[in-house]
């Protein structure tokens, strides 16, 4: 009986072992997707704010307070 029990544990420790590296090769791959996401995203930003600057040099309408403030 306690040979039986030991060898339920010991596969259920295995299998969870799985699922941490698993889970850990995804958060992983992740941080590296987000990362990339990030450093476009601020190449985006800088490309747009240089067109801005080059169309007259005005504040971004998104950044400029409504007429009733």
């Amino acid at each position: 009986m306690t040979e039986t029990r030991t060898d339920k544990l010991e596969e259920t420790v295995a299998h969870l072992s799985r699922i941490v590296e698993d889970l850990s090769e995804i958060v992983a791959r992740q941080e590296r997707e987000i990362d990339y996401l990030k450093r476009r995203v601020g190449l985006l930003l800088e490309r747009e704010a240089s067109r801005e600057v080059d169309a007259g040099g005005t504040i971004p309408l998104a950044d400029q307070k409504p007429p009733h403030w």
